[in-house]
């Protein structure tokens, strides 16, 4: 395959970017690339000469582009560390990344020098960092006794000091394993591991000095250089392994990360940003931070020529191909951000990145050991070892293994979906093409460690991702409960869609289900078997039947007898040996694993990590048994070293969907579970808490961004609803379902016929303008009548409607509507109209409520007393009148008016489920003189998802898709009697901006204000 970019330096040149590949050796040279300042342009360069005096950086590799608010960045690999060797061919991970702006010159050279600065800064960080926790950990050996001295804590991940330029190797790096056995409190507090920065903060005196200053506007200077330096130490560790990925909120005010990721030029200037949305100007460094977090979070993963996105089997054999065309799509996490180089053809500069965890360990066995339990005889866990071992083995002359000893490599490597990406509680579940949350492809790969032809290589592949259902889980609740959503019809579609996609990539499925079957989980573990059932019952998927194990994991496993997994292991052994490896000698594929176990619990995290490391381990115990080696996983006390990589993978994993380590990791590492892993489970919970309700919803709108799947208009979005929607869930077509569902419903008249339908915002109480929170209806229009329609979204069923026949209605106004001033995008008056649709009730209007029962019918007549007391005071409910003209002159809005005319109307209307007594009071009443309302308001026409359509179309604003609805209401009235669009339509101010503004309460505004800081 042509040769990709090793090593390159970009130059900030006076027109643009200069990216120079560094030259390597056996390798052509690779002309370098300009990139235009503004434009993005790209362009080759003929000469790699420039002006030695230009700010300069060196990289090894672009991650890609992006724009937000008409401002461009480009993100290249700063510092990474190698993890692994396959085949020859080094894995790298990302510990460091730099963005550098494309505004200017001057923005691009300060964001280079402060770079390079942040990096010395950083490496003076590590080096004391790594000298105090070599203190620490000699003192705690001596106090506490190490049990186990393969037992790595969360500190594992912290690296030697390294320079630019050592880092620069081809071997990178070496991990430095910190081995010790303190208590829990001190690991949490004071190691600052995971989730140490927030249980040091929750329970220090001190430690949210420094953020509540800041929160109220004061800089860091004020809190004290020395709490300052505190912070930075403790925070700003890039490429130590420590970093999580929502954990940027608590580096917002970190001063060394601003400078590096944000000069404050470049955000005072912004130029090109006056055209877009201050919400998105506004939270560009948010984002900014964000990216960089994710990005140098140790969980992104590459090879300039070995394709890790495949395993065993399906790599393909054209290697004249760039790389990045014949990676795995599924697992291809930058292509959208590269695709500015894949489209401009620079194949050489496409460096592909997959998110999940890549770990080895090497091991030696005692090839005549009769004991099963002692067959280990050597240990190579750290890289620098297993780098040792290949190079003894390839030059034969220095290696001093023995006859009877025989070495083995074993590779995990797991593999995150770009497919329903994201957070915790953000994502659960399936989407409309049948994509799991949290879905993971994990192989484990048993060699030589020189990866010879003539040796056998064993694969072995195994699945995890959300329950294939529709449901969500509230993130404020310790343990919520999995509410299902949607029709079951709707659901078993994902489901079968679902599956009907993995058994064509993986073959037969064994569907290992791990939820309680008892208490809230139990419903949704019912529902998943029932839906099993029902697809088996069908055939399958395309014939192939799924075969469902539900294992209790809680209650088989009560009082911390993980050991009970064994009995799982037991019962499904004899599919899984029906699905056996995928084997490879001599470059040829002697067999290929015929199926695969998808195992998953509510989050596929914790109890998932603890079965798949059995699964995995069972799977080694066979490979090394064909090899004529019996090894006994469970009881050989020299085999942490494999719970240890098993562990290794679960915190990973886990920290890529809940920002920490995994529960039960204590079991997992040494096959042991004790009230300590108890008391540390209980601070990753505390910490998953946090970030589900604080950080992670910014960090799924920023990984939403960073992968294509919306646009930058979803910052917009967020800053007024502080979340975003899921854009894997398609809106336009579930409306379209509602309309549909909803005129077979409603409309009894066969005869009857419907000649429109729209998806609209109105009230949550009828006969009201500013009613809160405002409900997504259905609006019908037929010719004979208009249906206002409450639907139940989550379960796609009519709640309620009502009918008003076309002969009541009296006319229509439409105009601005804005019920909420607190976002920007909320005061827009081009975007923010509707319309108001004034009838009187006549005797073929009703109004029926799915009560789930016989009485559905509520009479729309209102107290009679009421519209007579009103008579009596002269008041009068028709805008038409002179008396109302006149008060909408002197007032400009309806906003004061139609809350006069909706509360006196709702204070006369009885309870919509007291059927009886709304029928008798209406009985024999006049109301053909009182005026009721209508109130919608147009959704957003302006879709942020990158591949979808807006609600009307893209051509179309909301105010001219309110003039289309109402001239086609006007048109189907004008059928039924005379109704000429001058008298009929009426434009005015529905709710003025001055007037919302008027009724936007203090509160509200605090309310908003408080989750803006909080969120945003």
């Amino acid at each position: 395959m042509p040769g990709i970019v090793r090593k390159l330096v970009i130059i900030a040149a006076v027109d643009g970017l200069l990216l120079l590949p560094s030259a390597q050796r056996l390798q052509r040279p690779i002309p370098g690339l300009k990139l235009r300042y503004v434009n993005n342009e790209i362009t080759t360069l003929e000469s790699s000469q420039h002006d030695q005096k230009l700010a300069s950086l060196e990289a090894y590799g672009v991650v890609g582009l992006f724009t937000v608010a008409s401002s461009s960045y480009l993100i290249s690999i700063s510092s990474r560390r190698q993890v692994a060797h396959i085949r020859g061919k080094p894995i790298y991970v990302i510990t460091g990344v730099s963005i550098i702006p494309l505004s200017s010159q001057s923005e691009a050279q300060k964001a280079i020098d402060q770079a390079k600065e942040h990096a010395k800064q950083n490496t003076a960080t590590r080096s004391n960092e790594a000298a105090v926790l070599e203190s620490e950990t000699s003192e705690d050996e001596v106090d506490h006794p190490v049990e186990n001295k393969h037992d790595i804590t969360d500190d594992e991940n912290l690296t030697l000091p390294s320079t630019p330029e050592e880092q620069s190797s081809s071997i990178g790096t070496p991990r430095k394993l910190i081995q010790k056995d303190t208590s829990v409190a001190e690991d949490v507090i004071g190691r600052r591991g995971q989730y140490g920065r927030f249980a040091e903060r929750w329970f220090s005196k001190k430690g949210w000095s420094v953020d509540k200053k800041r929160m109220q506007g004061m800089s860091a200077d004020h809190v004290g250089n020395s709490q300052l330096s505190n912070s930075t130490t403790a925070t700003d560790r890039e490429g130590t392994g420590t970093e999580r990925i929502s954990d940027f909120a608590s580096k917002v005010g970190d001063s060394q990360a601003e400078e590096q990721i944000r000069p404050e030029s470049t955000l005072k200037k912004q130029p090109q940003a006056t055209n877009k949305g201050d919400a998105t100007n506004t939270l560009v460094p948010k984002l900014l931070r964000t990216t960089k977090m994710l990005l140098s979070s140790e969980s992104f993963f590459f090879s300039y020529d070995y394709d890790i996105t495949r395993r065993l089997g399906s790599q393909g054999g054209n290697t004249d191909l760039p790389l990045h065309k014949g990676v795995d799509p599924l697992f291809f996490w930058n292509k959208h951000l590269i695709t500015f180089l894949i489209e401009a053809g620079q194949h050489t500069f496409v460096l592909p990145l997959m998110q999940g965890f890549v770990g080895q360990r090497g091991f030696t066995v005692n090839t005549e050991s009769k004991d099963p339990s002692r067959t280990v005889a050597a240990v190579q866990e750290n890289f620098n070892d297993i780098l040792a071992l290949q190079n003894s083995i390839a030059n034969p002359q220095f290696s001093k293994v023995s006859a009877k000893t025989q070495n083995f490599l074993i590779t995990l490597i797991s593999r995150r979906s770009i497919m329903r990406p994201g957070l915790r509680y953000l994502r659960r579940g399936v989407d409309d093409e049948g994509h799991t949350a949290n879905s993971v492809e994990t192989e484990q790969i048993l060699s030589s460690p020189a990866w010879a032809p003539s040796d056998r290589i064993y694969s072995f592949t195994q699945i995890r991702g959300s329950i294939p259902l529709y449901f969500s889980q509230s993130p404020y609740s310790f343990k919520p409960i999995p509410a299902v959503q949607h029709s079951s019809s709707r659901n078993h579609a994902a489901f079968e869609r679902h599956f009907k996609n993995i058994i064509s990539r993986y073959g037969k499925i064994q569907i290992v289900l791990l939820v309680d079957k008892q208490g809230g989980e139990a419903k949704i573990g019912e529902q998943y078997e029932e839906h099993t059932k029902q697809l088996n019952n069908d055939n399958g998927s395309n014939g192939t039947k799924i075969d469902f194990e539900w294992f209790d994991f809680h209650n088989i496993c009560r009082g911390m007898k993980f050991e009970n997994v064994s009995i799982l292991i037991r019962s499904i052994g004899s599919k899984l040996d029906d699905f056996g490896d995928s084997v490879e000698v001599n470059g040829r594929i002697e067999s290929m694993q015929s199926g695969v176990p998808r195992i998953n619990c509510m989050d596929c995290l914790d109890r998932t990590n603890v079965v798949q490391s059995a699964c995995g381990q069972r799977a080694l115990e066979k490979q090394l048994q064909s090899e004529g080696i019996t090894i006994n996983l469970q009881t050989d006390t020299s085999t942490q070293w494999f719970n240890s990589l098993w562990a290794d993978n679960g915190d990973f994993i886990s920290k890529q969907y809940s920002s920490t380590a995994a529960l039960k990791g204590d079991y997992t590492r040494t096959r042991k579970r004790d009230y300590r892993g108890a008391i540390n489970d209980f601070g990753l919970t505390l910490s998953r808490y946090f970030n589900n309700i604080i950080n992670d919803y910014f960090s799924q709108t920023a990984i939403d961004y960073l992968l294509g799947n919306v646009t930058d208009q979803v910052f917009e979005e967020f800053e007024a609803d502080m979340m975003s929607g899921d854009p894997a869930t398609s809106m336009q077509k579930l409306r379209e379902s509602a309309i549909e569902k909803s005129g077979k419903i409603v409309i009894a008249d066969q005869s009857e016929e419907l000649l429109s339908g729209w998806t609209l915002l109105s009230p949550h109480e009828t006969n009201t303008v500013r009613t809160f929170p405002f409900e997504e209806v259905v609006l019908l229009v037929t010719d004979a009548a208009i249906y206002a329609v409450r639907f139940d979204w989550n379960m796609e069923k009519v709640s309620s409607f009502e009918r008003v026949d076309l002969r009541s209605i009296t006319g229509i106004m439409k105009g601005v509507y804005i019920t909420s001033t607190l976002a920007t995008a909320q005061t827009d008056e081009q975007k923010n109209v509707g319309f108001i649709i004034k009838y009187r009730p006549g005797k073929e209007d009703i109004e029926r409520v799915n009560t789930r029962s016989l009485s559905t019918a509520v009479a729309l007549d209102p107290i009679e007393s009421d519209k007579k007391g009103k008579m009596e005071k002269g008041q009068d409910d028709d805008p038409n009148s002179p008396p109302m003209k006149e008060e909408l002159n002197r007032k400009g809005s309806l906003a004061t008016l139609l809350a006069a005319t909706a509360r006196s109307n709702l204070q006369s209307s009885a309870p919509a489920n007291d059927v009886q007594s709304n029928e008798s009071k209406g009985k024999g009443k006049d109301t053909s003189n009182l005026l009721k309302l209508l109130a919608f308001k147009a959704l957003p026409t302006r879709s942020s998802l990158a591949h979808g359509t807006s609600n009307e179309g893209q051509n179309v604003n909301e105010k001219d898709m309110v003039g289309n609805i109402c001239e086609e209401i006007r048109r189907a009235v004008g059928g039924n009697r005379d109704a000429s669009e001058s008298d009929f339509i009426e434009e005015i101010d529905i709710i003025s901006l001055a007037e919302a503004r008027k009724s936007t309460g203090y509160l509200e505004q605090w309310g908003h204000s408080l989750k803006k800081l909080v969120w945003a």
